[in-house]
C-alpha cells in the first residue's frame, strides 16, 4: 500500500480501498515467517520480523479493522474515543507508531459473576485496544508453538468442544484413569507476576512493560497495577496461556509408561486445559493428592499464581464432574458428557426473564428475541447426549410462553389462547408461532429439532502458522460446514454453488464466523440467493440503509 494516500484529500475512500485479503495474506505470511525462525532458534530473526510486523501497513490496518467489528467496537475508553467512520479508521492506522507511543489508564468497570461475586473488567482505548491488536499478531505464532498440546483457550481453530471431546477421549476406556483433580486458579489474569511476564514473554519489553503499568482509574482515580494482565486487553488472553504453558510438558516428563519390578506401570496423568479451567486425570486419588498437586501448586508459584483452596478438588469419575458447561460422568458401562445443572438452569432463567420483560410486546418481536439465545445454547450442547436436556428445555420454555399469553387475555378460554399463539407445524402442534407483515410465518426455534451430533476435534499438534497444516484446516472447515448445513437443502446447495467462498468478502465460510442467506434483485427483477459471512450480511444492510438515508437526506424528507 502506497503510504503517500495518507495525503490523499478525500481520507474516507482510502480505507474502502484497502484490499482485505491481500492484508490478511501478508501478515499471515510473516507469522508463518517467524514460526519457521522460531523453530530453527533464531531469536535474533524473530525480533526482525516481528517488528518488520508491527510496523507494516496492512497489519496496522488489520488492527484497526479487528477492533471496530468486534463486540467493544460501541465502547470507548477513559478518551471516550471511538471510530465509527472510515475517515477516523483511516487516520487511526496512520496513527499507529512505535516511537512516542503512551498507553492510557484502562477504564475500570465490574462485571457480575455467578456466584454473586464481581469480576473486574478493564477497558483499554481504541488506539490502545489496536496497538495490542497489533503485536499480538507478532506474538500469537509463538504462543502456538510452544503451547501446551491439550491447551484449547483462547487459540485460533480451537474451542470449549475439543477441550471437552479431549475429556472423552481420556476417560471413556475401561482402563481409563477413573480419579479426576479440577484445578482452579484464584483471580488468574489478576495476580499473575509482571516480572515473570517480562522475563519470559518474547515481545518488545518496552511496550509491554508500558501496558503492564498503565494502571486503571475506578470512581474518578487513578491506581497503579502492580500484578496481572488486566481482562479486557486484546493481548491477555495470548500472555496468560503462555504464562499456563508448560505445565503439561512438567507432568508428561514425570508421570509416563515405565517398568516397576519388570511390569508396565501406567500412571494415567492426561491434562486438559481451556484458559484457567483445568483437568488432571490420575490412576488413584493418592497419586494426584501426593504427587501431582504439589508440582502443580509449584509450577503456580512461580508466576506469582496459587490455586483456589475451595474449588480445586479430587473426583472419582462415577460421581461426574462439571467443566466448561457439561457433566461428565461414567454411567455403569460407558461415559457420557450431558448440560450440566448449572448451565441448564442459566438458559432457562435467562429465557424466563426475557418472557417476563416483556410482557406487552409483540408475538413476533419477542421470538426474534429468543430465538437467538436458544440457538446459541442448543449449538453449543448438540455435540453431547442433550436429547432428554432438550425436550426438557422445550417444555419449560413452553409452560413460560403459555403463562405470558395467558396473562395477556385473562378473560379468554385456553382454546382461544392456543389457535390465537400456536400452531401446527409438521408433526409439531404447538409451535409458537406469528405471521409477520410481509406474511411471512416466523417461528420460535425448538431445541428437540437439533440433531445431535459427534464434534470433529481439531488434531493437537496442528497449528494454523505452518505451511504443512492449511490444507488440514480447509479441509476441517470443510467436513464441519458439511456435517451443519447437512439436510438443509437451500444453504447446501447455496454453499456447493458457491464452493463455499462469501462472494462479499471472498474468504472461506465458516461455522465460527456464521453465515447468512443474502436476498436481492436482479436486473430481471428476479430473486437472486447468496451464502455470505453474518457480518458481511450486517455490512451489506448496514450500507443499503446508509444509502436510502443519504436519498432521502438529498430529497429533504
Amino acid at each position: 500500500m502506497d503510504m503517500k494516500m495518507c495525503a490523499a484529500s478525500d481520507v474516507a475512500k482510502e480505507w474502502d480501498k484497502i484490499d482485505w485479503n491481500k492484508a490478511n495474506a501478508y501478515v499471515k505470511k510473516l507469522q508463518m515467517r517467524i514460526v519457521k525462525a522460531h523453530q530453527e532458534g533464531k531469536h535474533g530473526r524473530v525480533k526482525s520480523l516481528q517488528w518488520l510486523l508491527t510496523h507494516s501497513f496492512y497489519a496496522r490496518a488489520l488492527a484497526v479493522k479487528r477492533v471496530t467489528e468486534n463486540r467493544g467496537k460501541r465502547t470507548a475508553g477513559v478518551d471516550g474515543v471511538l471510530w465509527s467512520t472510515p475517515k477516523s479508521k483511516y487516520e487511526a492506522i496512520l496513527d499507529l507508531k512505535r516511537k512516542n507511543y503512551k498507553p492510557q489508564p484502562l477504564k475500570r468497570v465490574y462485571i457480575p459473576k455467578k456466584n454473586g461475586k464481581k469480576r473486574p473488567l478493564s477497558i483499554p482505548t481504541m488506539k490502545d485496544r489496536a496497538m495490542q491488536t497489533l503485536y499480538k499478531f507478532a506474538l500469537e505464532p509463538i504462543a502456538e508453538v510452544t503451547a501446551d498440546p491439550n491447551s484449547y483457550g483462547f487459540r485460533i481453530g480451537r474451542c470449549t468442544q475439543d477441550a471437552i471431546e479431549q475429556c472423552f477421549t481420556s476417560l471413556n476406556k475401561a482402563k481409563s484413569p477413573k480419579w479426576v483433580l479440577e484445578g482452579d486458579i484464584k483471580g488468574c489474569f489478576d495476580n499473575i507476576s509482571h516480572e515473570w511476564i517480562l522475563n519470559n514473554i518474547p515481545l518488545d519489553k518496552e511496550i509491554l512493560r508500558k501496558w503492564l503499568k498503565c494502571g486503571y482509574i475506578e470512581t474518578g482515580k487513578l491506581f497503579p497495577t502492580k500484578q496481572g494482565s488486566p481482562q479486557g486487553s486484546a493481548i491477555s488472553p495470548v500472555i496468560c496461556n503462555m504464562v499456563l504453558d508448560g505445565l503439561e510438558a512438567k507432568l508428561k516428563a514425570k508421570y509416563h509408561k515405565t517398568k516397576i519390578k519388570g511390569k508396565a506401570y501406567f500412571p494415567k496423568v492426561n491434562f486438559i486445559r481451556y484458559a484457567d479451567d483445568f483437568i488432571i486425570t490420575g490412576e488413584t486419588k493418592e497419586l494426584l493428592e501426593n504427587g501431582v498437586l504439589p508440582i502443580v501448586e509449584e509450577f503456580m508459584a512461580e508466576r506469582g499464581l496459587e490455586l483456589s483452596k475451595e474449588k480445586t478438588v479430587i473426583t472419582h469419575i462415577t460421581d461426574g464432574f462439571d467443566f466448561l458447561g457439561c457433566n461428565i460422568r461414567w454411567y455403569k458401562d460407558k461415559l457420557l458428557t450431558k448440560p450440566s445443572k448449572k448451565n441448564y438452569k442459566a438458559i432457562v432463567d435467562k429465557v424466563r426473564s426475557i418472557i417476563k420483560s416483556n410482557a406487552t410486546c409483540r408475538q413476533e418481536d419477542l421470538i426474534r428475541q429468543l430465538n437467538p439465545v436458544i440457538r446459541g445454547w442448543v449449538n453449543y450442547q448438540k455435540y453431547n447426549v442433550s436429547h432428554e436436556a432438550f425436550a426438557r428445555f422445550d417444555f419449560d420454555v413452553w409452560r413460560s410462553l403459555w403463562r405470558w399469553c395467558y396473562r395477556r387475555h385473562p378473560k379468554k378460554g385456553k382454546k382461544w389462547i392456543a389457535k390465537r399463539y400456536f400452531r401446527q407445524i409438521g408433526t409439531r402442534s404447538w409451535t409458537f408461532c406469528a405471521t409477520t407483515e410481509d406474511g411471512f410465518a416466523l417461528k420460535l426455534i425448538y431445541a428437540t429439532d437439533t440433531h445431535i451430533t459427534r464434534f470433529l476435534k481439531t488434531k493437537s499438534e496442528a497449528t494454523p502458522f505452518n505451511s504443512r497444516w492449511e490444507e488440514y484446516f480447509e479441509e476441517r472447515d470443510t467436513k464441519r460446514m458439511m456435517r451443519e448445513i447437512k439436510g438443509r437443502k437451500k444453504i447446501n446447495a447455496l454453499y456447493k454453488m458457491q464452493n463455499g467462498i462469501c462472494p462479499h468478502c471472498n474468504e472461506r465460510i465458516t461455522i465460527e464466523r456464521g453465515f447468512r442467506i443474502h436476498t436481492t434483485l436482479g436486473k430481471d427483477y428476479k430473486e437472486r440467493h447468496y451464502l455470505l459471512h453474518a457480518d458481511c450480511h450486517r455490512k451489506i444492510h448496514y450500507s443499503i440503509e446508509n444509502d436510502e438515508l443519504a436519498l432521502l437526506e438529498q430529497q429533504g424528507l
